[in-house]
């Protein structure tokens, strides 16, 4: 929960101009991995903790930005941005933004931008993609353009992936943007349509973070999709129509999977069968029908597991130990994989007590004592008003 009005009185102390607040969620993705950059289904839910951006125009065109989370403040002349970052750095994300909006022609005039947020870094909680979408609102707002959130998380992507250099797909910015309070939302990545399903009130978004961190910039994600691409290209030399594994089924797999490296056809059989449950869990959670929907997540974490190869044994530890709990509906490794968090929905009676019964289960277990957050599906992002309230 972050102190609205300490954000602000912070940029006036550091820029000595009243700011405008917007702010942009994390997300925890209930089911559905990997499949975005295929075209396929996902179904994230915004949470309580986000990115605020603070933004005060000034008259000349430097760029001046301030991370509270880094205690570093960068300046820029906008014309040396570039349209890739040149390293790895917390900038490259509010300025992976303003470069994409340099390409689309808005001009953004010089500014003052105070960032922080309280979304787990290397977590798998869309760190990155709420500090984009963030900045991009603030950014927006000092050129006087208005766009809809849609666009919106179609330019974060764009600079993500072009600018930082990290082969995301579109989910995180754009729950950020378009998520909706007590619901998780279903999206078709390939023509943006989505529907939102109810999350049922007596249920608790537990999310349980393994403290193993990950990066999608380069490594075992980078890799991972060359390998679906790979197999793509593969199923499409036989089926032109199959333009991304969305286009893709089982049956093709069972096919032409032969002519695959073995962790190729793994990887395409994930992401394949995973459209296939991530519609079917709306499905069960529209209905009511959580013990499908358990059973939903769990085979999802085995295929992630098993096929994609993209969890670890603190991941899977953290899973069968929620499994055994009272009052657990489902849990599976959730984000890009290789580490982060786990997503579980508990029925908020047990919540408390299955909280403290990972923790010291999984400190049992590993050695590593996990950060557990409570959280709720919430809100996309927006405009803070009025400034001073409480998150």
């Amino acid at each position: 929960m972050q102190d609205v009005t300490g954000i602000k009185r912070l940029h006036e102390e550091h820029f000595g101009q009243e700011p405008v607040l917007f702010i942009a969620p994390g997300r925890v993705n209930l089911i559905g991995e990997h499949t975005d950059y295929a075209d396929g289904f996902v179904m994230p839910a915004a949470i309580d903790f986000a990115t605020i951006a603070a933004i005060s125009p000034h008259n000349d065109a430097t760029v001046s930005i301030f991370s509270k989370n880094f205690d570093e403040t960068i300046h820029r002349e906008p014309s040396s941005i570039g349209t890739k970052s040149s390293g790895h750095h917390w900038s490259d994300y509010p300025l992976g933004v303003l470069s994409v909006l340099q390409q689309e022609k808005i001009s953004v005039p010089g500014f003052d931008l105070t960032l922080h947020g309280d979304v787990p870094l290397g977590a798998g909680l869309s760190s990155s993609a709420s500090v984009e979408v963030a900045s991009m609102l603030a950014m927006l707002h000092v050129a006087g353009v208005s766009l809809p959130l849609p666009k919106i998380a179609q330019l974060c992507k764009r600079a993500e992936n072009e600018y930082v250099g990290a082969p995301s797909g579109i989910m995180d910015q754009f729950v950020s943007c378009c998520g909706t309070a007590d619901h998780a939302l279903l999206l078709d990545c390939r023509s943006l349509a989505y529907r939102l399903a109810p999350i049922p009130k007596h249920l608790s978004l537990v999310i349980c973070n393994t403290m193993v961190k990950h990066a999608h910039a380069g490594g075992e994600y980078g890799t991972r999709r060359a390998e679906v691409e790979e197999g793509t290209a593969i199923l499409r030399s036989h089926r032109p129509e199959i333009h991304l594994l969305r286009d893709a089924t089982v049956e093709d797999l069972e096919r032409w999977g032969k002519e695959m490296k073995p962790n190729v056809l793994k990887r395409c059989r994930h992401i394949i069968t995973e459209n296939t449950r991530t519609v079917a869990a709306a499905n069960a959670l529209e209905a009511n029908d959580l013990k499908t929907l358990g059973r939903l997540m769990a085979e999802a974490h085995a295929s992630y597991r098993d096929d994609f190869e993209a969890s670890c044994k603190e991941a899977d530890i953290m899973v069968e130990l929620a499994l055994q709990q009272p009052g657990c509906v489902g849990a599976r490794l959730t984000g890009g994989g290789f580490g982060g968090c786990t997503v579980n929905l508990v029925e908020s009676t047990y919540a408390e007590q299955f909280a403290k019964n990972i923790a010291a289960g999984y400190e049992k277990a590993t050695g590593i004592q996990p950060e557990i957050y409570q959280s709720h599906a919430s809100a996309g992002a927006h405009k803070l008003e009025p400034i001073g309230q409480l998150l």
